[in-house]
């Protein structure tokens, strides 16, 4: 049994129309006719909502729905991912389907804010930015979201507004996978430390991007170059050509771009 006809098993369980729900949770009758119909899927954030307004456990209500949600979740994300770099558009399509399934979803919504295009319509980042930042529990969401609402701030040319966004970030020089890596022992110790690694070497990457749009900025083409085959040399020598293929193509083009100038 999926979660749509739990609900609508429990909701006639209390003779309840879709309608009267709907009004007791605070949510359209569209939303529950969606779930029960298996159109869509109740956001993750409803389910302690639902469980008490029913009085059962998560896990009668889940009903190993909420495992196959999340596997759904990271396969559509997984997906959209692949055109991060290279097509936004195809990535962004994605991931508003993936949407339509999950409404509101704060790990889509997440996503959908790197493939926006925040320079031709910041207010539409700001719009999501914003929800997330009010709505998530989860610092990492939030923390994102403030990045991506201060360049949007900036694209409308608000300074002091995106400088106050990112000053809402915590300032980390440890997180809590470098720090269980040297708690931890064995496959737990080196899952945390690769995990970190591969997080940390794509910061290195793009902050010397960074570096490199400096030195282009200031004149110094053969810097800003030699900056940027640098970083793909790295990419090959951890020989994670393959994950980081969105780099290496976006590197490689750039190259290009300022080898002709």
């Amino acid at each position: 049994m999926n979660i749509g006809n739990k609900i609508k098993e429990l909701r006639k369980k209390k003779g309840l129309t879709q309608e009267q729900l709907a009004s007791s949770i605070n949510i359209s009758f569209q939303a529950i006719s969606k779930w029960e119909n298996n159109i869509a899927l109740p956001d993750i954030t409803m389910m302690p909502v639902l469980a008490t307004f029913f009085g059962v456990s998560m896990d009668e209500l889940f009903d190993f729905s909420l495992k196959e949600m999340e596997e759904d979740i990271e396969r559509i994300v997984d997906e959209a991912y692949k055109y991060r770099e290279t097509d936004y558009k195809k990535g962004r399509q994605i991931l508003e389907e993936g949407l339509k399934k999950y409404p509101n979803n704060e790990i889509l919504l997440n996503n959908l804010l790197y493939v926006m295009n925040c320079r031709e319509n910041p207010d539409e980042t700001i719009k999501i930015a914003s929800y997330l930042i009010e709505q998530t529990k989860e610092a990492d969401i939030k923390y994102d979201a403030l990045r991506f609402l201060s360049y949007a701030l900036k694209e409308k040319g608000d300074i002091e507004g995106a400088r106050k966004a990112l000053e809402q970030i915590p300032e980390i020089y440890f997180t809590k996978l470098s720090e269980l890596a040297f708690l931890l022992t064995g496959k737990e110790k080196f899952e945390v430390a690769d995990k970190q690694k591969w997080i940390s070497f794509e910061n290195l990457i793009q902050m010397m991007w960074k570096i490199a749009e400096c030195y282009e900025a200031e004149g110094e083409t053969e810097k800003a170059i030699k900056e940027t085959q640098i970083a793909l040399k790295m990419i090959e020598l951890l020989g994670n050509m393959e994950c980081f293929n969105n780099y290496v193509e976006f590197f490689n083009r750039q190259i290009q771009r300022m080898s002709n100038k």
